[in-house]
């Protein structure tokens, strides 16, 4: 992995936009590569950066950031996304996590944690601050709207999830098990597919609500 982490601003407002840029300025390891003020110059600025960690704002005109969320997700699977607003409503917190995002943070919420959630997400970990958590951990004790397949996951495929939920990327999962790089990406994708998700963060989502693992597991 580099060792300076790549940033995207979005936000429909300029003087926020600067604002982070200013404060993520200061660190070492974080480089701002762009800003954007809607969904659809986030997508832009995205191919032509190629940013590690994208900061969405949500609400802004002409192409909110759930459906810039989404978008990036499935043209840009490597970039990841936190969420950065000032709503912590349901209908906000639910749509961004299924449409891709790894993290929920609140403008309120301090610098400080601003640049561990980016640290975060940049290593392929969900961040959310506890007030969403919460939020999230109660919709988990919902039972699922989707039946999975009839054919059950593997002793192995319920192993790499667990991984995979603790944020470890596949090389790490690999080293982790004695396999291949390639074997652990099929794996990874008869998960997706067995249990009808879309990407890692829903895959991380099932195994909570399954018990598989918590949001205090070390990977370690």
């Amino acid at each position: 992995m580099p060792d300076t982490i790549r940033v995207l601003v979005v936000d429909d407002h300029p003087v926020v936009r600067k604002g982070i840029s200013a404060l993520l300025a200061g660190e070492k390891d974080i480089l701002v590569v762009g800003e954007a003020s809607n969904g659809l110059e986030a997508i832009q600025q995205v191919e032509e950066h190629r940013p590690d960690v994208v900061l969405m704002d949500l609400v802004m005109p002409e192409f909110d950031g759930i459906k810039a969320t989404r978008e990036i997700s499935d043209r840009y699977p490597d970039a990841r996304i936190l969420v950065l607003t000032s709503f912590a409503a349901d209908d906000k917190i639910f749509p961004s996590i299924k449409a891709g995002a790894q993290g929920y943070l609140l403008k309120d919420s301090d610098p400080d944690y601003l640049v561990q959630a980016i640290h975060q997400v940049y290593r392929g970990e969900l961040s959310l601050p506890p007030v969403i958590a919460r939020k999230v951990l109660q919709e988990l004790k919902r039972p699922a709207q989707q039946p999975l397949t009839p054919d059950p996951l593997t002793e192995r495929e319920v192993e790499i999830l667990q991984l995979l939920a603790q944020g470890l990327e596949n090389h790490d999962i690999a080293g982790r098990l004695g396999l291949s790089d390639a074997t652990v990406r099929t794996h990874v994708s008869n998960i997706l597919s067995k249990l009808h998700l879309a990407n890692r963060v829903q895959a991380t989502l099932f195994a909570l609500r399954s018990g598989l693992t918590t949001l205090e597991s070390d990977p370690e």
